[in-house]
């Protein structure tokens, strides 16, 4: 029985096996880092969305657009409980037209910034933007009567204006239509109070801007802006013919929304994008059309008339129905490297790694003619496994490359002074660091090079095992294992 037990320990299929069950015991701290990493990246965007809460968040621009109130007047029959008519009765509602400018020009500039809560950083802009356009001469028959025989009495126009986060706007946005400047003021009357643009600002129209709007003329319009938001701008193409051209020193945009940049400039100095986009191919009108009515649509009272009711408030203030989300364009300031994803990526390679670096120390052990304990090799994977949660730390300090040089050679120190004693030579000991630092490089070009992170990944595994298949291709295996068996 003691003789078998001695077989056991010495065989070598016994201590490959046991290789296995302890690079799967490994897994287990593998895990747990990796749960502390998504932990941190949870409290991220937990500080995303309380600087959204304290600040500003991301933005989303609508208009400017004119409304133009007006009551409707009609005569409805008067019944008695018979259903007998005995007379007429005057009723009236008040409503308002929506215009939406023939052309919208965006002119903007992002300046990006960026904010802290805690150790985590949050990248915000502030917007400094030139707004110009026109509307065209406006046609009372344009607007249809809801009733019979009803006549319509118009009132004096003004600019609606609305961004998902009024607390974002620096200073007082300032517009000039008909060469008259308007003066913004707070919310935009005749709205439903739950209807989305309610919480926007309305600049009246007066003067000569109202004079040539009632003569029936195209009136001019020019509006600048200053908007503070949280990484992501999105605008609304309401115009017939909407663009827009932005500009940042952020090298690293990201473009989204339903429309893309028609031309865009990436440089290491900024960015530079232009938009183009035709009321032919989005929906966005009507969408703003049905974010105006509120959510309980039309009634008599002081409600807006827009076709299209039950709009609901949902996400950035935008109006959600069965037509979907507001239509935009968007562009972002993408962090260059988020350390919390990155650090994940890293740990997807970390059971892998740790296998790596078991098989080479066992290689060592099989053709130094050496005898390693499983609690070396044990203290091999720890080391590996501490090396990911090290990562993390220091990542979040320094520059990721920073981070990840300093663990790496941390790591890559330790084991070479640690198999330097363990395999009885430095020479051996530097030979086995090596390897490591080689493998450590090898997974920060997996890292650095993401939309190829899986052909490295596969020809680095495939070389392995090549470079392992060559190298003990004439090896006598049963050999070797009659040898670990007879070493004392």
């Amino acid at each position: 029985m003691l003789q078998l037990l001695k077989a056991l320990q010495s065989s070598m299929l016994v201590k490959v096996a046991g290789l296995f069950f302890l690079l799967l015991l490994l897994c287990i701290p593998l895990a747990e880092i990796d749960s502390i990493n998504r932990e941190r990246g949870e409290s991220q965007r937990e500080a995303g969305r309380e600087l959204a809460a304290t600040y500003a968040g991301r933005q989303t621009v609508v208009g400017p657009l004119l409304l133009v109130p007006y009551v409707e007047r009609w005569m409805e029959p008067l019944r008695n409980a018979q259903g007998k008519v005995i007379g007429q009765e005057p009723r009236s509602k008040e409503m308002a037209h929506v215009v939406f400018p023939d052309k919208l020009h965006i002119e903007g500039t992002m300046a990006p910034q960026e904010r802290y809560r805690g150790i985590f950083k949050i990248p915000f802009y502030t917007l400094n933007a030139t707004l110009g356009g026109g509307f065209a001469a406006f046609d009372p028959k344009a607007v249809s009567h809801s009733e019979a025989d009803s006549k319509i009495e118009f009132k004096a126009p003004f600019i609606a204006f609305n961004v998902s986060d009024l607390r974002g706007l620096d200073g007082s946005p300032t517009v000039v239509m008909g060469g008259e400047a308007l003066r913004f003021r707070q919310r935009v009357p005749g709205l439903a109070d739950d209807a989305w643009f309610a919480d926007g600002i309305h600049a009246p129209v007066t003067g000569a801007a109202l004079a040539a709007w009632q003569a029936g003329t195209p009136v001019a319009f020019e509006m600048k802006i200053g908007l503070v938001g949280q990484d992501t701008l999105a605008i609304a193409p309401i115009a017939e013919e909407t663009t827009a051209h932005l500009t940042s020193p952020w090298a690293h945009p990201s473009f989204g929304g339903r429309f893309l940049a028609a031309e865009r400039s990436v440089t290491p100095q900024g960015f530079d994008a232009h938009w183009r986009v035709s009321s032919l191919v989005t929906s966005a009108r009507e969408q703003v059309r049905s974010g105006l009515s509120g959510r309980g649509g039309p009634a008599d009272g002081n409600t807006a008339d827009v076709a299209g009711a039950n709009a609901t408030a949902a996400g950035m203030n935008m109006p959600r129905r069965n037509i979907g989300p507001l239509q935009t364009f968007d562009v972002s300031l993408a962090q260059p490297i988020n350390v919390y994803s990155m650090s994940t990526r890293a740990g997807k390679y970390g059971a892998l790694f740790i296998g790596m670096v078991l098989m080479a120390a066992f290689m060592f052990e099989l053709f130094r003619k050496l005898r390693l304990h499983p609690v070396q090799y044990g203290l091999v994977g720890l080391s590996i496994a501490l090396f990911f949660l090290l990562l993390l730390a220091l990542s979040e300090k320094f520059a990721f490359w920073m981070a990840y040089a300093g663990a790496a050679a941390a790591s890559v120190v330790l084991l070479a002074v640690y198999f330097s004693a363990v395999l009885a030579g430095w020479r051996r000991g530097l030979s086995f660091g090596a390897f490591v630092a080689l493998l450590y490089g090898a997974l920060y070009g997996l890292l650095a090079s993401e939309s190829n992170a899986l052909l490295l990944g596969a020809l680095l595994i495939f070389g392995m095992l090549a470079a392992l298949m060559l190298v003990t291709r004439k090896v006598d295996w049963y050999a070797l294992s009659r040898r670990a068996n007879d070493t004392p």
